[in-house]
């Protein structure tokens, strides 16, 4: 696969590339940072909650990481959406998944209610 600039890619307009370009390193910073974070707070609660919460924010990070890959080229967009549609199932999963295990909270569940 021939490894390029992303101001050079066909799909992308070469005026939206450094916004689009931008956006996804900011993202992926954001989502390392939030990960590690995760990282830290599941060493000290050692919970299943905080698992999947870590997994979640590092599926986070995957996906920034094939959008890097995909504006240079390296990963085709097919593959692009097969792998970030599939994180994105895994997320929600993981999500709810963890929402469920957390078990009723009492009354009907909503913030305030007595």
């Amino acid at each position: 696969m021939h490894h390029t600039s992303p101001f050079e890619i066909g799909w992308l307009d070469p005026q939206l590339a450094p916004v689009l370009l931008g956006v996804i390193v900011l993202a992926a910073v954001g989502t390392a940072i939030l990960f590690g974070c995760g990282v830290v707070a599941y060493s000290r609660r050692r919970s299943r909650r905080y698992l999947l919460i870590t997994i979640v924010l590092g599926l986070l990070v995957a996906r920034s990481i094939v959008g890097l890959g995909t504006v240079f080229g390296l990963v085709p967009m097919t593959v692009h959406h097969l792998v970030e549609h599939g994180m994105d199932f895994a997320i929600a999963v993981l999500i709810l998944y963890a929402v469920y295990r957390s078990g009723p909270t009492g009354g009907d569940g909503f913030v305030g209610s007595e």
